[in-house]
Protein backbone atom coordinates (compact mmCIF):
# COMPACT_ATOMS: atom_id res chain seq x y z
CA UNK A 1 0.00 0.00 0.00
CA UNK A 2 1.38 3.56 -1.03
CA UNK A 3 1.04 5.70 1.83
CA UNK A 4 3.64 8.53 0.46
CA UNK A 5 1.17 12.00 0.13
CA UNK A 6 0.05 13.09 -2.90
CA UNK A 7 0.20 16.52 -4.62
CA UNK A 8 -2.22 18.79 -2.72
CA UNK A 9 -3.46 20.78 -6.50
CA UNK A 10 -6.89 21.00 -7.30
CA UNK A 11 -8.08 22.76 -9.71
CA UNK A 12 -11.08 25.26 -10.26
CA UNK A 13 -12.71 22.89 -12.25
CA UNK A 14 -12.36 20.38 -8.92
CA UNK A 15 -9.82 17.66 -10.07
CA UNK A 16 -7.27 16.60 -8.50
CA UNK A 17 -4.00 15.51 -8.93
CA UNK A 18 -2.75 12.15 -8.00
CA UNK A 19 1.03 12.33 -8.15
CA UNK A 20 3.28 11.90 -5.34
CA UNK A 21 4.05 14.72 -3.66
CA UNK A 22 7.80 15.87 -3.69
CA UNK A 23 8.30 17.45 -0.09
CA UNK A 24 6.65 20.98 -1.43
CA UNK A 25 3.21 20.30 -1.52
CA UNK A 26 3.03 19.54 -4.77
CA UNK A 27 4.17 17.37 -7.60
CA UNK A 28 7.07 18.20 -10.00
CA UNK A 29 4.06 19.01 -12.64
CA UNK A 30 2.68 21.91 -10.55
CA UNK A 31 5.18 22.87 -7.95
CA UNK A 32 5.56 26.14 -9.15
CA UNK A 33 8.41 26.88 -6.94
CA UNK A 34 10.27 24.65 -8.72
CA UNK A 35 12.64 26.12 -11.86
CA UNK A 36 11.96 24.05 -14.62
CA UNK A 37 14.08 26.81 -17.12
CA UNK A 38 15.63 25.10 -20.19
CA UNK A 39 14.70 21.58 -18.91
CA UNK A 40 13.99 19.66 -21.67
CA UNK A 41 10.25 17.75 -20.61
CA UNK A 42 8.76 17.24 -23.97
CA UNK A 43 8.76 13.29 -23.87
CA UNK A 44 8.44 13.73 -20.25
CA UNK A 45 5.17 15.54 -20.69
CA UNK A 46 4.11 13.37 -23.64
CA UNK A 47 4.27 10.23 -21.58
CA UNK A 48 2.55 11.69 -18.49
CA UNK A 49 -0.51 12.89 -20.50
CA UNK A 50 -0.84 9.31 -21.99
CA UNK A 51 -1.23 7.57 -18.27
CA UNK A 52 -3.94 9.84 -17.73
CA UNK A 53 -1.95 12.30 -15.54
CA UNK A 54 -3.90 15.91 -15.05
CA UNK A 55 -2.69 18.42 -17.09
CA UNK A 56 -4.76 21.27 -16.38
CA UNK A 57 -2.26 24.12 -13.60
CA UNK A 58 1.28 22.59 -15.27
CA UNK A 59 3.78 25.20 -14.02
CA UNK A 60 6.22 25.12 -17.24
CA UNK A 61 7.77 28.76 -16.72
CA UNK A 62 10.72 28.37 -19.22
CA UNK A 63 10.75 25.05 -20.42
CA UNK A 64 12.00 23.40 -23.02
CA UNK A 65 9.05 21.45 -24.75
CA UNK A 66 10.19 21.84 -28.51
CA UNK A 67 8.55 19.16 -30.80
CA UNK A 68 5.70 18.46 -28.07
CA UNK A 69 2.98 16.40 -29.41
CA UNK A 70 -0.53 16.60 -27.67
CA UNK A 71 -2.94 15.74 -29.40
CA UNK A 72 -5.53 12.85 -28.78
CA UNK A 73 -6.36 11.00 -32.30
CA UNK A 74 -8.98 8.58 -30.28
CA UNK A 75 -11.18 12.05 -28.99
CA UNK A 76 -11.87 14.88 -30.60
CA UNK A 77 -12.56 17.22 -27.67
CA UNK A 78 -8.16 16.76 -27.20
CA UNK A 79 -6.37 17.55 -24.49
CA UNK A 80 -6.95 20.21 -21.55
CA UNK A 81 -4.43 22.39 -20.69
CA UNK A 82 -5.93 24.68 -18.57
CA UNK A 83 -4.79 26.87 -16.14
CA UNK A 84 -1.40 25.98 -16.46
CA UNK A 85 1.63 28.36 -16.57
CA UNK A 86 4.00 28.55 -19.89
CA UNK A 87 5.81 31.51 -19.69
CA UNK A 88 8.35 31.78 -22.10
CA UNK A 89 8.38 28.10 -22.67
CA UNK A 90 9.85 27.14 -25.66
CA UNK A 91 7.07 25.45 -27.74
CA UNK A 92 8.35 25.21 -31.08
CA UNK A 93 7.09 22.97 -33.78
CA UNK A 94 4.95 21.86 -30.70
CA UNK A 95 1.98 20.40 -32.48
CA UNK A 96 -1.26 21.05 -29.65
CA UNK A 97 -4.31 20.38 -32.27
CA UNK A 98 -7.71 20.77 -30.62
CA UNK A 99 -5.96 21.32 -27.06
CA UNK A 100 -7.82 23.60 -24.19
CA UNK A 101 -5.75 26.06 -22.86
CA UNK A 102 -8.48 27.93 -20.77
CA UNK A 103 -7.09 30.43 -18.20
CA UNK A 104 -3.57 30.02 -18.86
CA UNK A 105 -0.59 32.21 -19.49
CA UNK A 106 1.00 31.38 -22.69
CA UNK A 107 2.84 34.71 -22.71
CA UNK A 108 6.23 35.02 -24.52
CA UNK A 109 6.08 31.74 -25.26
CA UNK A 110 7.86 30.65 -28.72
CA UNK A 111 4.87 28.81 -30.60
CA UNK A 112 6.90 29.27 -33.89
CA UNK A 113 5.81 26.57 -36.67
CA UNK A 114 3.59 25.29 -33.75
CA UNK A 115 0.10 23.87 -34.86
CA UNK A 116 -2.36 25.51 -32.56
CA UNK A 117 -5.49 24.52 -35.15
CA UNK A 118 -9.09 24.42 -33.08
CA UNK A 119 -7.29 25.42 -29.93
CA UNK A 120 -9.43 27.12 -27.43
CA UNK A 121 -7.47 30.13 -25.47
CA UNK A 122 -10.09 31.72 -23.84
CA UNK A 123 -9.45 34.09 -20.65
CA UNK A 124 -5.94 33.10 -21.69
CA UNK A 125 -2.56 35.62 -21.60
CA UNK A 126 -1.30 35.95 -25.25
CA UNK A 127 0.65 39.19 -24.42
CA UNK A 128 4.43 38.34 -26.45
CA UNK A 129 3.51 35.02 -28.21
CA UNK A 130 5.92 34.23 -31.17
CA UNK A 131 3.67 33.39 -33.92
CA UNK A 132 6.07 32.91 -37.38
CA UNK A 133 4.55 30.27 -39.57
CA UNK A 134 2.48 28.81 -36.62
CA UNK A 135 -0.99 27.51 -37.38
CA UNK A 136 -3.54 29.90 -35.50
CA UNK A 137 -6.46 28.75 -38.00
CA UNK A 138 -10.14 28.23 -36.30
CA UNK A 139 -8.57 29.68 -32.96
CA UNK A 140 -11.53 30.26 -30.08
CA UNK A 141 -10.49 33.49 -27.98
CA UNK A 142 -14.05 33.53 -26.54
CA UNK A 143 -16.24 37.08 -27.20
CA UNK A 144 -12.89 39.36 -25.64
CA UNK A 145 -9.35 38.76 -24.84
CA UNK A 146 -8.36 38.45 -20.92
CA UNK A 147 -6.96 42.24 -21.15
CA UNK A 148 -9.82 42.99 -22.72
CA UNK A 149 -11.89 42.59 -19.88
CA UNK A 150 -9.22 43.14 -17.77
CA UNK A 151 -9.52 46.60 -19.04
CA UNK A 152 -13.18 47.05 -19.18
CA UNK A 153 -13.16 46.00 -15.75
CA UNK A 154 -10.47 48.92 -14.69
CA UNK A 155 -12.54 51.36 -16.42
CA UNK A 156 -15.40 50.40 -14.05
CA UNK A 157 -13.55 51.11 -11.09
CA UNK A 158 -11.75 54.56 -12.93
CA UNK A 159 -8.99 53.44 -12.97
CA UNK A 160 -7.69 55.04 -16.43
CA UNK A 161 -3.89 54.30 -16.67
CA UNK A 162 -4.93 50.42 -15.72
CA UNK A 163 -7.46 50.39 -18.17
CA UNK A 164 -5.16 52.09 -20.87
CA UNK A 165 -2.45 49.78 -20.19
CA UNK A 166 -4.22 46.45 -20.33
CA UNK A 167 -6.20 47.97 -24.07
CA UNK A 168 -2.49 48.92 -25.19
CA UNK A 169 -1.70 44.79 -24.63
CA UNK A 170 -4.71 44.17 -26.33
CA UNK A 171 -4.01 45.83 -29.24
CA UNK A 172 -0.55 44.23 -28.85
CA UNK A 173 -1.76 41.13 -28.92
CA UNK A 174 -4.29 41.29 -31.74
CA UNK A 175 -1.49 42.88 -33.81
CA UNK A 176 0.33 39.68 -33.53
CA UNK A 177 -2.65 37.64 -34.18
CA UNK A 178 -3.30 39.65 -37.26
CA UNK A 179 0.01 38.92 -38.77
CA UNK A 180 0.12 35.46 -37.72
CA UNK A 181 -3.44 35.11 -39.88
CA UNK A 182 -2.01 37.44 -43.06
CA UNK A 183 1.14 34.92 -42.80
CA UNK A 184 -0.71 31.65 -43.44
CA UNK A 185 -3.12 33.50 -46.03
CA UNK A 186 -6.06 33.69 -43.31
CA UNK A 187 -7.22 37.19 -44.69
CA UNK A 188 -10.81 37.32 -43.40
CA UNK A 189 -9.69 36.31 -40.29
CA UNK A 190 -6.79 39.11 -40.43
CA UNK A 191 -9.97 41.03 -41.37
CA UNK A 192 -11.33 40.34 -37.89
CA UNK A 193 -8.30 41.24 -35.96
CA UNK A 194 -7.38 44.53 -37.88
CA UNK A 195 -10.52 45.66 -36.82
CA UNK A 196 -10.31 44.36 -33.03
CA UNK A 197 -6.77 46.06 -33.67
CA UNK A 198 -8.19 49.44 -34.29
CA UNK A 199 -10.85 49.44 -31.58
CA UNK A 200 -8.11 48.49 -29.05
CA UNK A 201 -6.29 51.91 -29.90
CA UNK A 202 -9.64 53.82 -29.91
CA UNK A 203 -10.17 52.89 -26.64
CA UNK A 204 -7.05 54.46 -25.60
CA UNK A 205 -8.19 57.87 -27.20
CA UNK A 206 -9.24 60.06 -24.39
CA UNK A 207 -13.22 60.46 -24.28
CA UNK A 208 -14.46 63.23 -26.07
CA UNK A 209 -10.99 63.98 -27.83
CA UNK A 210 -10.65 64.55 -31.65
CA UNK A 211 -9.03 61.39 -32.27
CA UNK A 212 -11.61 59.54 -30.54
CA UNK A 213 -14.89 61.39 -32.11
CA UNK A 214 -12.88 61.24 -35.97
CA UNK A 215 -12.10 57.10 -34.45
CA UNK A 216 -15.70 56.72 -33.40
CA UNK A 217 -16.98 57.98 -36.93
CA UNK A 218 -14.81 55.68 -39.09
CA UNK A 219 -16.01 52.46 -37.20
CA UNK A 220 -19.60 53.60 -37.64
CA UNK A 221 -19.03 54.58 -41.42
CA UNK A 222 -17.12 51.31 -42.33
CA UNK A 223 -16.01 49.36 -39.50
CA UNK A 224 -12.11 50.86 -39.83
CA UNK A 225 -12.53 49.50 -43.34
CA UNK A 226 -13.55 46.12 -42.84
CA UNK A 227 -17.02 45.90 -42.89
CA UNK A 228 -18.96 47.06 -46.24
CA UNK A 229 -22.45 46.44 -44.49
CA UNK A 230 -21.52 49.27 -42.08
CA UNK A 231 -21.28 51.49 -45.30
CA UNK A 232 -24.62 49.97 -46.59
CA UNK A 233 -26.66 50.68 -42.85
CA UNK A 234 -25.00 54.09 -43.06
CA UNK A 235 -26.30 54.77 -46.43
CA UNK A 236 -30.15 53.98 -45.96
CA UNK A 237 -30.36 55.99 -42.80
CA UNK A 238 -29.11 58.84 -44.64
CA UNK A 239 -31.41 58.21 -46.89
CA UNK A 240 -34.43 57.66 -44.52
CA UNK A 241 -33.18 61.11 -42.55
CA UNK A 242 -32.70 62.95 -45.37
CA UNK A 243 -36.63 61.67 -46.77
CA UNK A 244 -37.66 62.71 -43.24
CA UNK A 245 -36.84 66.36 -43.55
CA UNK A 246 -38.22 66.51 -47.41
CA UNK A 247 -41.04 65.24 -45.76
CA UNK A 248 -40.86 67.89 -43.17
CA UNK A 249 -40.17 71.01 -45.07
CA UNK A 250 -41.07 70.25 -48.71
CA UNK A 251 -40.72 70.28 -51.69
CA UNK A 252 -41.28 71.07 -55.21
CA UNK A 253 -43.22 68.33 -57.47
CA UNK A 254 -45.65 69.11 -60.55
CA UNK A 255 -45.23 72.99 -60.05
CA UNK A 256 -46.42 73.07 -56.27
CA UNK A 257 -44.66 71.91 -53.35
CA UNK A 258 -45.43 68.92 -51.14
CA UNK A 259 -44.72 67.69 -47.66
CA UNK A 260 -46.40 66.67 -44.47
CA UNK A 261 -49.77 68.31 -43.53
CA UNK A 262 -51.97 67.64 -40.78
CA UNK A 263 -55.35 68.57 -42.89
CA UNK A 264 -54.02 65.66 -45.73
CA UNK A 265 -55.55 62.05 -45.13
CA UNK A 266 -53.26 59.43 -44.34
CA UNK A 267 -53.15 58.12 -47.75
CA UNK A 268 -52.12 61.82 -49.35
CA UNK A 269 -49.26 61.89 -46.57
CA UNK A 270 -48.54 58.78 -47.72
CA UNK A 271 -47.97 59.32 -50.95
CA UNK A 272 -45.97 62.26 -50.25
CA UNK A 273 -43.72 60.20 -47.63
CA UNK A 274 -42.83 57.73 -50.79
CA UNK A 275 -42.38 60.44 -53.21
CA UNK A 276 -39.62 62.22 -50.08
CA UNK A 277 -38.09 58.89 -50.47
CA UNK A 278 -37.58 58.65 -54.28
CA UNK A 279 -36.28 62.20 -54.08
CA UNK A 280 -33.83 60.87 -51.34
CA UNK A 281 -33.02 57.81 -53.37
CA UNK A 282 -31.75 59.93 -56.85
CA UNK A 283 -30.27 62.66 -54.61
CA UNK A 284 -27.98 59.87 -52.76
CA UNK A 285 -27.10 58.40 -55.77
CA UNK A 286 -26.67 62.02 -57.57
CA UNK A 287 -28.85 60.97 -60.52
CA UNK A 288 -31.08 63.77 -60.25
CA UNK A 289 -33.71 63.21 -63.01
CA UNK A 290 -35.20 66.50 -62.08
CA UNK A 291 -39.50 65.74 -61.69
CA UNK A 292 -38.46 66.80 -58.11
CA UNK A 293 -36.62 69.49 -57.00
CA UNK A 294 -35.71 71.12 -53.84
CA UNK A 295 -36.93 74.52 -52.11
CA UNK A 296 -35.48 77.25 -48.65
CA UNK A 297 -33.80 74.93 -46.68
CA UNK A 298 -34.36 71.13 -48.20
CA UNK A 299 -31.66 72.43 -51.22
CA UNK A 300 -28.90 72.89 -48.23
CA UNK A 301 -30.26 68.77 -47.17
CA UNK A 302 -29.88 67.99 -50.60
CA UNK A 303 -26.68 69.38 -51.08
CA UNK A 304 -25.17 67.49 -48.41
CA UNK A 305 -26.86 64.62 -48.76
CA UNK A 306 -25.42 64.58 -52.91
CA UNK A 307 -22.00 64.79 -51.23
CA UNK A 308 -22.20 62.42 -48.44
CA UNK A 309 -23.69 59.99 -51.10
CA UNK A 310 -20.98 60.23 -53.91
CA UNK A 311 -18.55 59.59 -51.09
CA UNK A 312 -20.52 56.47 -49.43
CA UNK A 313 -20.65 54.78 -53.04
CA UNK A 314 -17.18 54.97 -53.62
CA UNK A 315 -15.94 53.96 -49.93
CA UNK A 316 -18.32 51.00 -50.59
CA UNK A 317 -17.14 49.68 -53.94
CA UNK A 318 -13.11 50.44 -51.74
CA UNK A 319 -14.38 48.37 -48.84
CA UNK A 320 -16.52 45.44 -50.54
CA UNK A 321 -13.56 45.29 -53.06
CA UNK A 322 -10.51 44.93 -50.28
CA UNK A 323 -12.74 42.36 -48.59
CA UNK A 324 -13.86 40.25 -51.64
CA UNK A 325 -10.61 40.10 -53.21
CA UNK A 326 -8.88 38.40 -49.97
Amino acid sequence: MNNKPLCQYESPDGQKCQEIDMGSGYCFWHDSKFDKSGLELTQKLERYAKRGGLLQGLELKRANLEGLNLVKFDNHEGYDLSYSNFYRANLQGAHLFNSTIKNASLMKADLRDANLHCCKLEDTNLLGMKLDKTRIDNLYLGDKLLQEKQANEALRQQDLDEANDLFLQSEEIYRLLRKGAEQQGLFEMAGKYTYNELRMRHAQYPKFSKRRLVSSFVDMLCGYGEKPENVIRFSLGMIIACAICYFLFGINYNDGLIQFSSQATWSENLSTLLNCIYFSVVTFTTLGYGDITPTGITRLIATVEAFTGSFSLALFVVVFVKRMTR
